[in-house]
C-alpha cells in the first residue's frame, strides 16, 4: 500500500494545489525522460509477499500489531487489515545463484515470522485469498491502526458516496455489499520489481502485460471468498470492486475503474503517469514542499511527490514506478498480477517465470505486442482469472500467417512460454540447474494442470463429500494448505484428501 501518510486532507484548495502539483511534476517527469536524468540498468529484482496470519483452526487472526512488535524487523510492515501482514526482500541482481538465494532468504524470513507469530496463538500462511474470512472480518473496525489506511478509506467512501457493491459470478455466485474498502484487504499478493531505462521500459511494460494472463493461468491460488467458490483467481474483480469510486451512474458513462488492466500498448512510461494524472481525481491530495522544476534546474533529482503518491492510488496490474535511491531517479515496473502462495518454491518458480519471460520478450525483435490486440490481452487476463489452468487464450499465431488463434493457456506455456522463460534466465546469467529446477515447477503444474487454485477446490469438495458442511470444510482445507505450505513442497506435488478436523474457533 505503500508509504504510511501522517497528514489529513485539509480543504478544497488543497484539491487544486495538488492538482496544480501533479501537473507540474508530469512536466519535469517528461524532461527528465528525455535527459539523462536515470540510473544506469542495474538489472536488479525485488520481491514482496503480503502475508495472512491465522490461527490453529485456520480462521483469521487481527494480531499484526503485536506479530509485528515482536518481529522488530523493518523487512516486515503492516498491511491494510490487522491480519495481514508484508515481508520485503532485499532486492538482488539478476544473475548466478539468485533464485536460490531469494528461496532461502524467503524460507529465512518467512520462519522467523511464523515463530514471532506464534507466540500470540497465530502464524503465518501465504494464500491469496485466505478462504475462511468472512464479511465481518473485513469491516473498517479491523483495518491496520495507519493514517494512510484510514485517509484512503475516507476518501474512497466519500468519492463513491455509497456503499461498495461486491458481485462475482463464477463456480457460485456473491452478492453483497461493503461500507469501507476492506474487503480488499482480502486480497494478499506477490509483487515482482523489475528496475529498468527509460528506453526499455515500454517493451517491458508491454511484454508485462502480454504475459499476465499466462501468469494467473498457472499460479491463480484465490478460488473462495466470503465461503463461496468463485473465480479460480478471484483478486482481480475483488480488488476492483472494493476500490471502485464510481457510483453506477459513472459506471454507465463508461468511467475507469481506479482498478484496470489498462486499455493500450505503451510508446513510453511517461504514457501511463500521464493517463494516471488525467483519467483519476486525487484521493490524497497532501502536497510535498519542493518545487520539482527549481530541484532539476540546479542539477537535483527531484522527489516528484505528489506524482508518486498518486500513482500509488491508480491500481495497475503492471504499475509503473518512479523512485529515487542513492540520489538518482529510476523507474521499475511493479508486477501485481501473481497471489501469495503456495509454497516458497511455488513463489520462486513464478518469480523465475516471471523474469525469465519478460527478458525475452521484451528483446524480441518481432515485438509480441505489435501482434497480439490488447483487447485481446486484457480478455486473456479475464479467462485466466475466470478458468485458471483451463483457460484458453488467443495468441499471436506463428509463422508468416498474422492474425490470432485460440490455444489452451497449459499448451501455450508448455510450448512456447517456457522455452522463452529458460531463454531470457539464461540471457540474464542465472545459474542453470536453479533455470531448470524452478521453471521445471512450472512445467509439471502445466503437465498436471494443477495450480494452488485447482488444489483448493478439489480439496474442498472432497471434505463436502466426506460430510464436512461448507464452514467446516473450508476451515479444514485451509488448515491443511498451511501443514503442506510449512512441508515446503510444490503444490503439483500435494496429495488431495480428506483434511483432519479442525477445532472451532476459541
Amino acid at each position: 500500500m505503500g508509504e504510511k501518510v501522517e497528514a489529513e486532507v485539509q480543504g478544497l484548495d488543497d484539491r487544486r494545489e495538488y492538482r496544480r502539483k501533479l501537473r507540474e511534476c508530469l512536466v519535469v517527469l517528461e524532461r527528465m525522460l528525455a535527459g539523462e536524468s536515470f540510473d544506469r540498468p542495474r538489472n536488479m529484482m525485488g520481491l514482496e509477499i503480503e502475508l495472512n496470519l491465522v490461527g490453529a483452526d485456520g480462521m483469521p487472526r487481527m494480531r499484526n500489531a503485536q506479530v509485528l512488535e515482536r518481529i522488530a524487523s523493518k523487512d516486515f510492515q503492516t498491511e491494510l487489515a490487522m491480519f495481514n501482514l508484508e515481508v520485503n526482500i532485499a532486492p538482488h541482481r539478476m544473475a548466478g545463484r539468485v533464485l536460490d538465494r531469494l528461496a532461502e532468504e524467503l524460507r529465512t524470513s518467512l520462519a522467523y515470522a511464523d515463530r514471532k507469530a506464534g507466540e500470540v496463538d497465530s502464524e503465518v500462511v501465504m494464500i491469496g485469498i485466505l478462504p475462511t474470512l468472512s464479511q465481518d472480518d473485513l469491516v473498517s473496525a479491523n483495518l491496520s491502526d495507519v493514517d494512510r489506511y484510514t485517509l484512503l478509506n475516507d476518501q474512497i467512501v466519500a468519492a463513491r458516496g455509497e456503499d461498495f457493491q461486491l458481485e462475482i459470478d463464477g463456480v457460485e455466485s456473491l452478492s453483497c455489499t461493503s461500507s469501507s474498502i476492506a474487503p480488499e484487504a482480502a486480497c494478499t499478493s506477490v509483487q515482482l520489481h523489475l528496475q529498468v531505462t527509460p528506453e526499455r521500459f515500454p517493451e517491458v511494460w508491454n511484454s508485462a502485460q502480454a504475459l499476465a494472463a499466462a501468469q494467473i493461468a498457472i499460479g491463480a491460488n484465490s478460488p473462495f471468498l466470503f465461503g463461496r467458490e468463485l473465480w479460480r483467481e478471484s483478486r482481480p474483480p475483488l480488488f476492483q470492486q472494493s476500490t471502485d469510486t464510481r457510483p453506477e451512474e459513472l459506471r454507465t458513462q463508461g468511467v475507469r475503474p481506479r482498478t484496470w488492466f489498462g486499455e493500450r500498448w505503451i510508446d513510453s512510461a511517461y504514457d501511463l503517469f500521464e493517463e494516471n494524472v488525467r483519467y483519476f481525481p486525487p484521493l490524497l491530495p497532501i502536497c510535498d514542499e519542493e518545487d520539482p522544476r527549481s530541484v532539476l534546474e540546479s542539477g537535483g533529482t527531484p522527489r516528484l511527490g505528489e506524482l508518486v503518491l498518486h500513482n500509488g492510488t491508480v491500481y495497475r496490474w503492471n504499475r509503473p514506478v518512479y523512485d529515487v535511491a542513492d540520489g538518482r531517479a529510476h523507474l521499475r515496473v511493479e508486477n501485481r498480477v501473481l497471489p501469495a502462495g503456495p509454497t516458497v518454491a511455488d513463489v520462486v518458480a513464478n518469480t523465475a517465470f516471471y523474469y525469465g519471460a519478460i527478458r525475452a520478450l521484451a528483446e524480441d525483435a518481432r515485438h509480441l505486442w505489435s501482434r497480439l490486440p490488447f483487447e485481446a490481452a486484457a480478455a486473456n487476463f479475464e479467462a485466466a482469472c475466470r478458468f485458471g489452468v483451463e483457460a484458453e487464450f488467443d495468441w499471436p499465431r506463428r509463422g508468416r500467417h498474422g492474425g490470432t488463434v485460440r490455444i489452451p493457456a497449459v499448451r501455450l506455456i508448455e510450448e512456447e512460454l517456457l522455452p522463452l522463460a529458460s531463454a531470457g534466465l539464461d540471457a540474464w546469467g542465472v545459474e542453470p540447474a536453479d533455470r531448470d529446477l524452478y521453471l521445471g515447477i512450472i512445467e509439471e503444474r502445466c503437465r498436471r494442470r494443477v495450480n494452488g487454485a485447482s488444489w483448493q477446490a478439489a480439496t474442498y469438495h472432497r471434505a463436502r463429500e466426506s460430510g464436512l458442511d461448507r464452514p467446516a470444510a473450508l476451515a479444514a482445507m485451509t488448515r491443511r494448505y498451511a501443514e503442506l505450505m510449512r512441508l515446503g513442497e510444490p503444490v503439483h506435488t500435494w496429495p488431495v484428501e480428506v483434511p483432519a478436523p479442525v477445532l472451532p474457533r476459541s
